[in-house]
């Protein structure tokens, strides 16, 4: 490809271009791109399955299947209602299309990805009309204009941009893959269906006679100490968020509530330190518990902070501790008569019961569940490279 110098070309040629193209593209509206471009037909959900033959597409993308089509061949959908309107979707082979999406499939001179592809970019949900349910006029999206190179260049293109997609899909995959198999093995590993051998790091057995001691029943207050200083934020405490699946985490915009009230540096929050365990009575469910993995932080008095002893790996008791069936045992200890006020009190929380390996197998669960997220992190942070790649590709290839 050729970088072109934007300071020096017209607006209607791109900063990156395939070096066997040339010449300006061309301004033109959707409706002279497009063949077919208008809603779909309704379906009731009571029509729509997990059986069927052809798949239902909406302004969302896949909603199941029915026994007909409406469509046959390659098209591009719009999400035209809904929050989430200016969905760009694809559809392929014979389809049903709803009402709630726009089905639209190119002409003889234009490319249905490329165009998928472009109306993507352009983020069309700002166009949506009414604020209640937004929602997107056909006759008003028809009347957009693009900047349009030949239909050999939107090939080539778009051909380029679906390999850029093949592997960012494909890296998805993998990380669902892996949050797959870890919460299978955990399921696996918790219950004791699987145990570590005492002389192997990684190794799983179904129980040969060198296995660990069973586990036992223990009090969660063996382990666990109340951590409650109050103090006001400073800077080896500074102020920060505990954020459902994700923990301690410096402040965004969505969770800085500071700017609404003006407490000065008196206010008192609790403090935390790495490896701390943390959770909120009311937010279980939506994963507000886990661990301190950022360090020492002020959080809002709102949580309970426990230290984890000696006696237990903080990363085992973490993954332990935050699976459903555990959670579902706490919300027992709930205590309050509105749902928005109940609370699990601390000195319940350390009288719960549980069975529990010895460290050493602690460590070693711990060990193998590090490793797994290892990979799922790395996946991660592919996945994350990728988009940004594609999205500075988007900035530089679009006029």
């Amino acid at each position: 490809m050729e970088n072109k110098n934007i300071a020096t070309e017209r607006r209607s040629v791109p900063q990156l271009r395939f070096p066997e193209f040339d010449g300006e593209w061309k301004e033109q509206r959707l409706e002279k791109v497009f063949a077919e471009f208008k809603s779909g037909q309704n379906i009731t959900a009571k029509n729509i399955s997990d059986d069927d033959i052809y798949p239902v597409y909406g302004g969302n993308g896949l909603r199941g299947y029915t026994n007909s089509y409406t469509h046959e061949g390659f098209y591009l959908l719009i999400g035209r209602q809904g929050a989430l309107c200016g969905n760009i979707n694809r559809a392929n082979g014979k389809t049903f299309i709803s009402e709630h999406a726009i089905a639209c499939k190119s002409n003889e001179n234009s490319d249905t990805e490329w165009l998928a592809q472009r109306l993507d970019y352009l983020n069309l949900n700002r166009l949506s009309e009414s604020s209640a349910q937004p929602g997107l006029s056909v006759n008003k999206l028809l009347r957009l204009k693009l900047y349009i190179p030949t239909l050999q260049e939107q090939k080539k293109i778009a051909d380029f941009l679906t390999t850029v997609d093949s592997k960012l899909q494909a890296l998805k995959k993998k990380k669902s893959l892996l949050e797959a198999y870890k919460k299978g093995v955990m399921q696996k590993i918790f219950s004791q269906e699987l145990r570590f051998k005492q002389d192997a790091s990684t190794s799983l057995s179904t129980g040969d006679g060198s296995e660990f001691a069973d586990w036992e029943v223990r009090k969660l207050g063996e382990f666990f100490i109340e951590r409650n200083v109050k103090a006001p934020k400073n800077d080896q405490y500074p102020l920060m968020a505990f954020v459902a699946n994700k923990g301690v985490t410096p402040k965004g915009e969505r969770y800085n509530r500071e700017f609404l009230v003006n407490d000065g540096d008196s206010k008192k929050y609790k403090q935390t330190k790495f490896g701390d365990f943390i959770y909120s009575s009311n937010n279980l469910l939506t994963g507000s518990i886990g661990l301190n993995r950022y360090g020492s932080a002020s959080i809002s008095p709102v949580y309970s902070i426990f230290q984890i002893g000696e006696l237990c790996n903080y990363q085992f008791i973490s993954s332990y501790l935050t699976r459903r069936s555990f959670l579902n045992k706490m919300i027992r200890y709930r205590q309050g008569v509105v749902y928005g006020q109940w609370r699990i009190h601390e000195t319940e929380f350390l009288k719960i019961k549980e069975k529990i390996p010895c460290i050493e197998e602690q460590t070693k669960i711990a060990n193998f569940l590090t490793a797994i997220d290892n990979k799922i992190t790395q996946a991660e942070s592919q996945i994350t490279h990728t988009e940004q790649y594609k999205k500075g590709l988007l900035q530089k290839m679009f006029v």
